[in-house]
């Protein structure tokens, strides 16, 4: 029994075992992230949990979603991976029946795989990061991830933790099969509310393909949010070139074609961005009236966008 539950039976909220995952801190940058995939709903809101500058920690197998709190908690204390590991191990009666793997701030990584898990279940500690998995198809996929990971990780955290969940489905992945993923990356710095990435699938034929697509789609709207912030601050060009890369970055989205237009009229291209916001109100007309309730003081494009459209 977990002795936080107080219970005869493990401390359990989904997924029921069967999920691969992967803990990791980016040496180059000190971002901290988790990734995941499992044949359960919401993966998740169960598994993963990370702290700008504390650290990260994935908890499956049957797991108890109060480790999450409590590893924060200790990293926040100043303790290495091991000793927060062995802590959260020591009061839980339900440990043979778990997986967990913690990285902590500095890179240090501690993994935990129950003898009572079921097979083919096990993890890897490697340089700043451990990957685990439980009720594979067989012994080959958490090597798998390690070995992904460490030939992607000079591309960034991103590509390197969805490069491990591809391997691993690639070497069997679960054996029921698949359902949600998810990816989580916070900064070296910064509070609990700060987060890179925070993405996830909760129900999806091919969870892996869509979370990489919503990855992506997150790296748009992260420019998008940095041309707010240097528009606020009246950083007129610098705005202008966060809309265009988001606009480019995911074309097929309304919202930063809008604003992309008027970045590409700040930057003096006013001939693309008209072309650009043309088309974007000829697809509705509520962009339109969006345009004329923008602050010129804010938005200086907006007077020449409304001039060139004869609005």
């Amino acid at each position: 029994m977990s002795s936080s539950a107080g219970s005869t039976f493990p401390r359990q909220r989904g997924p029921r075992r069967g999920t691969y995952s992967i803990v990791a801190r980016d040496a180059a940058t000190g971002a901290l992230g988790v990734a995941v995939q499992s044949h359960w709903f919401s993966v998740g809101s169960v598994v993963p949990a990370a702290s700008a500058g504390v650290g990260a920690i994935a908890t499956q197998a049957f797991p108890d979603v109060q480790h999450k709190p409590k590893a924060l908690a200790l990293l926040r204390e100043g303790r290495a991976a091991d000793e927060v590991l062995a802590a959260l191990l020591q009061e839980d009666d339900a440990a043979p029946h778990r997986q967990l793997a913690i990285i902590d701030p500095s890179g240090r990584a501690a993994g935990h795989t129950g003898r009572s898990c079921i097979r083919e279940a096990g993890h890897v500690v490697g340089d700043g990061y451990v990957c685990q998995a439980n009720m594979m198809r067989g012994p080959e996929v958490w090597p798998a991830m390690a070995a992904a990971y460490e030939a992607t990780l000079g591309q960034g955290l991103t590509a390197a933790l969805l490069a491990a969940l591809d391997a691993a489905e690639l070497a069997g992945g679960d054996l029921r099969g698949r359902q949600s993923a998810a990816m989580l990356i916070v900064p070296a710095e910064g509070t609990d509310a700060d987060r890179i990435v925070d993405v996830r699938v909760d129900d999806s034929p091919e969870p892996l393909a869509e979370l990489r697509r919503l990855v992506a789609l997150n790296d748009a709207y992260v420019l998008a949010d940095e041309g707010d912030a240097l528009l606020a601050h009246e950083d007129m060009a610098g705005a202008a070139q966060r809309y265009i890369g988001a606009y480019e970055a995911a074309p097929d989205k309304v919202e930063l074609v809008f604003w992309a237009a008027l970045g590409l009229m700040s930057a003096g291209l006013a001939d693309r961005g008209l072309v650009l916001l043309r088309d974007v109100i000829e697809q509705d007309e509520r962009w339109l009236e969006l345009l004329r309730r923008l602050d010129p003081a804010s938005v200086p494009a907006q007077p020449e966008a409304l001039r060139l459209l004869g609005r």
